[in-house]
């Protein structure tokens, strides 16, 4: 074990930074509590649900072709696919109560028992979604400019981008802030110095919480606003109404547009207890993480991560045709529903 030069004296104590690569209780060989035991199996339990819902999303975005059409949307459903997976893993390795020794031990610790690779997900996942709002923003409030400038290379490029930032970030902040003592991971707390906690938990708590708020309301208002013009501009030129691949069209953008209003309001919501639980924490040192507040805040977080996929299913609508189509008593009333206007004979005004 490399130990690391800190301030941390007491590797008994648990200590908190923020809520985006930081576990709050050491992980290994100890396990604090019962709560904490059921705290984790509960955990496993949404990512299993979060896991097979995501995929399902994926399967059915791929299925209506919808991939290509909104890669972005599509980057965001894999990116909580990836997150959902890792959880999964990350807290199965948690509960099988593993002492730490040697090499092998320390990289499980950086790799896995930090939840290193899960947070490498979430935080491409959030930062995807800021990708995504602008994007909206872009083609709605600023319809020419971007079929003018937008390529489709800048949008694969911004995707890319999601997932390298957020690895790259956590893998940075958690390589150098992770150490193994007495055969418990201790994830992202072993700081060089208080100012450099203090300034790193300010700097995310605003870069992944208060920016993301900030962005949401005013591209998504600006969107709403947009909207609401066009449809009193159509409405005073009501000449030959519109095409049907325009209604179409419209109808697959609106879609779009609620489905990640919702999205974005439940990120706001349900980020919200452990942002500020986390933010008071960095501002005053001298407070003691209680254990059950945190698994309270921690599980209201991982729930983001594992009902998106119910909220594509709900609004969004290629996706929900083509999850109807996969449950047999709806596809078995579709198929009668067809025979039957088949079988319906044609009444022409010849035969009235």
């Amino acid at each position: 074990m490399t130990e690391q030069g800190s301030t941390f004296e007491d590797p008994t104590a648990t200590t908190m930074t923020t809520p985006f690569e930081v576990t709050s209780v050491p992980t290994g060989s100890d396990m604090t509590s019962l709560a904490g035991f059921y705290f984790q199996c509960a955990v496993v339990f949404i990512g299993v649900v979060g896991t097979a819902s995501n995929a399902l999303i994926l399967y059915a975005m791929v299925a209506s072709k919808q991939h290509k059409k909104h890669m972005l949307v599509f980057n965001q459903n894999a990116l909580d696919f990836y997150s959902c997976f890792f959880l999964v893993i990350t807290y199965i390795v948690k509960l099988c109560n593993i002492y730490l020794s040697g090499s092998l031990g320390y990289w499980l610790c950086l790799i896995l028992l930090s939840e290193n690779l899960l947070w490498c997900g979430i935080i491409g996942s959030i930062i995807n979604l800021a990708v995504v709002t602008v994007d909206r923003y872009l083609k709605v409030v600023h319809s020419v400019w971007s079929k003018k400038n937008l390529r489709k290379w800048m949008i694969y490029s911004a995707a890319a981008f999601s997932w390298l930032s957020g690895i790259t970030y956590n893998l940075a902040v958690n390589f150098t802030t992770s150490a193994v003592i007495d055969g418990v991971c201790y994830g992202s707390v072993m700081w060089e110095s208080r100012v450099a906690e203090l300034a790193h938990g300010i700097w995310n708590f605003l870069s992944f919480y208060v920016f993301m708020i900030l962005l949401f309301f005013f591209c998504y208002w600006r969107i709403l606003m947009a909207v609401r013009r066009q449809a009193t501009v159509m409405a005073t030129h009501s000449g030959p109404g519109p095409s049907t691949a325009q209604i179409q069209s419209n109808k697959m953008q609106s879609s779009v547009i609620k489905t990640m209003i919702l999205v974005c309001a439940f990120f706001a919501i349900t980020w919200m207890p452990s942002n500020i639980f986390y933010f008071t924490l960095n501002l005053n040192s001298n407070l003691t993480l209680l254990e059950d507040v945190y698994y309270v805040v921690l599980f209201i977080s991982f729930l983001y991560i594992c009902t998106n996929p119910f909220i594509y299913a709900i609004k969004f609508d290629p996706v929900k045709h083509v999850l109807v189509s996969l449950i047999p008593c709806k596809s078995a009333e579709v198929g009668i529903g067809n025979e039957n206007a088949a079988a319906r004979p044609v009444t022409t005004r010849a035969d009235k």
